[in-house]
């Protein structure tokens, strides 16, 4: 785990976050938790690190997310630097569509 953010409130939103088991509670709970905007942006980002893991341009990730370039260099530089925590989600998302 990356130190850089590790504390214990950090955890206690991660455990809670691991206790919902079906979308529609994930639904409620950051509707609790986020504001629509939060959530957004956390969407867009994860729609954005998908496509450049697809290999997609930058200029079709920015017609079909609206993130900007420099969102998409942020997202770019984790996938390219980062703890791999993108690779591993849509590794187990793949996984669970072949099912």
């Amino acid at each position: 785990m990356s130190g850089k953010i590790e504390n214990d409130n950090i955890d206690f939103l991660f455990k809670s976050i691991l206790q919902l088991q079906d979308i529609e509670e994930c639904y409620d709970f950051f509707e609790d938790l986020c504001t629509v905007q939060e959530l957004k942006t956390l969407a867009q980002r994860i729609v954005v690190a998908k496509m450049l893991s697809e290999k997609c341009v930058y200029t079709d990730i920015v017609a079909k997310t609206g993130a900007s370039t420099a969102t998409i260099s942020r997202v770019n530089r984790s996938l390219q630097y980062g703890c791999d925590g993108y690779d591993k989600i849509f590794e187990r998302l793949k996984n669970e569509d072949e099912l």
